[in-house]
């Protein structure tokens, strides 16, 4: 029965709209535009919005959405493995200090971002979204 709960249309849909928040889980000075860390973000952003249409509006049976997916998802984990050590902390004055809300944010956008991998890349959720 659990199974079965896993690939219900609403929980796939759900999953598909959700999986937005890890990629752009970020503090928000991370957003101004004079970083050069808000553009990687907005692009996978983009890339999961054009895959969720074609999965969720188009009901496509194709498998590049699910790879487009799939490769945001892993461009987001890398990308935070590789930015979470120079932003782990932050001078103040002559003093380091541990930059603490950004070394959790990017852990649980890590951990949220390998849950939506697993989950999208289980057969039963691919073949549970056609049964809708």
């Amino acid at each position: 029965m659990q199974r079965r709960a896993l690939a219900s249309p609403g929980l796939i849909i759900a999953v598909l709209i959700l999986q937005l928040i890890p990629l752009v889980l970020f503090p928000a000075e991370s957003f101004s535009p004079t970083t050069q860390e808000w553009w990687l973000p907005v692009l996978l952003a983009v890339m999961v919005i054009v895959a969720d249409a074609y999965l969720i509006f188009a009901r496509t049976t194709a498998s590049w959405p699910w790879t487009l997916l799939s490769f945001a998802q892993g461009v987001n984990i890398i990308s935070r493995l590789m930015m979470v050590w120079p932003h782990s902390s932050n001078q103040v004055g002559s003093t380091w200090v541990l930059n603490l809300p950004y070394i959790l944010l990017s852990v649980l956008s890590i951990v949220l971002s390998a849950a939506v991998l697993w989950y999208t890349e289980r057969p039963d959720v691919r073949i549970g979204l056609l049964r809708a």
